[in-house]
């Protein structure tokens, strides 16, 4: 028997019920927004779009984008978090092969490097544009963005920590972000002159990073 303040079960139970398919809805709105930018930065090659671009790709109302998102910015900002999250995902399972913690930290040093770095064919302006001008102008957002990147790097970190090759001055999570960004400063800076001539390889990058977290 319910008291006199509570709502009856049945109640409950529908209105739970509408949220969770109101939730639903939202997260399909979200995605067919998400895609549609995203088809439209691989046909462009770059982030060069406007929101009506996205609505109109979209099948869906510009009202029904500004509910969702507070303009491009963070439309931008939500597409490069996935794509974080995705390339951590798939740089895990990759290191995963490997049985040894250096060299499961290697296989991610290098792919987040090649993920990273300024490739005209793969055209990744996610990557290579956008996300070092949020760098400058939104930080705290940038470390939001880059979290499931440092979970991988503070979690390989620890297996190297464990197995006894981090050098003891070291926190494994310090370690693991200071790896994890001068990876990514390096890749993303590496289309400069000096670089292009004779061109950083993620070999040198692994073998620069890893001499200076790990043991002697």
């Amino acid at each position: 028997m319910t008291g006199p303040s509570e709502e009856p079960a049945w109640k409950q139970r529908a209105v739970e019920r509408s949220i969770r398919t109101a939730k639903l809805r939202a997260e399909q709105r979200v995605q067919r927004f998400l895609d549609a930018a995203q088809a439209i930065i691989t046909e462009k090659g770059s982030t060069d779009f406007t929101v009506q671009e996205v609505v109109d790709r979209s099948k869906q109302s510009l009202r029904s984008f500004y509910l969702q998102f507070d303009g491009k910015h963070e439309l931008l900002l939500a597409l490069f978090e996935d794509a974080l999250g995705r390339s951590a995902d798939q740089i895990r399972a990759a290191a995963a092969g490997e049985d040894d913690p250096m060299d499961q930290l290697r296989v991610a040093v290098e792919l987040l490097f090649e993920s990273s770095r300024p490739d005209p064919v793969a055209q990744r302006p996610l990557f290579t544009d956008f996300a070092p001008q949020l760098l400058l102008t939104h930080p705290a957002e940038v470390k939001v963005a880059h979290a499931s990147m440092l979970a991988l790097f503070t979690e390989l970190m620890e297996k190297v920590a464990a197995s006894g090759r981090l050098r003891s001055d070291f926190n494994a999570r310090r370690a693991a972000a200071m790896t994890m960004q001068t990876v990514m400063f390096i890749a993303q800076s590496s289309g400069d002159a000096d670089a292009t001539a004779r061109p950083i390889t993620a070999d040198e990058v692994w073998t620069f990073c890893s001499h200076g977290f790990a043991t002697k």
